[in-house]
């Protein structure tokens, strides 16, 4: 007769298939981690606020995280949608579109502490532009 084990007594457990879902899990656990991890600029020195709250990460694939980081040497910004820099326009484009596939698309500003609050009105209005009225800000709770 076919299938498992010799007949009588414990049918035998194949571990090599349980191994192979296992590292299909943790590849596809860790590209979902980089991906987020890359959409966020370690140089912008994020504001502090007292009362921030940790953010919920449930809908972080129908968000967009724009960076903007300040040159003061240049006294100008450097505006980045997700890990891209992008024109004016470019941005807009991207934006609409991703609002046009989902309505409830969001947008987070990481905006550097010394920016001044100009340029992150100019971010507001480049996603006023393309719909999006949901609209967070990335601080911190406690200078770190």
């Amino acid at each position: 007769m076919g299938g498992g084990g010799g007949g009588e007594g414990e049918p035998e457990f194949q571990i090599a298939p349980m191994i192979d879902v296992l590292l299909v899990l943790l590849i596809f656990f860790m590209s979902i981690t980089s991906a987020q991890v890359l959409r966020i600029d370690k140089d912008i020195k994020l504001p502090v606020a007292a009362d921030a709250k940790k953010k919920e990460d449930k809908n972080t694939m129908f968000e967009a995280a724009i960076n903007i980081r300040w040159l003061s040497g240049k006294q100008e910004s450097v505006i980045k949608l997700d890990d891209r820099e992008m024109s004016n326009e470019e941005i807009v484009e991207a934006l609409t579109q991703r609002k046009n596939n989902n309505p409830t698309y969001r947008c987070v500003i990481r905006g550097d502490r010394d920016t001044p609050a100009v340029e992150v009105q100019k971010v507001m209005a480049l996603i006023a532009q393309s719909g999006i009225d949901d609209i967070s800000f990335s601080a911190l709770n406690q200078d770190g």
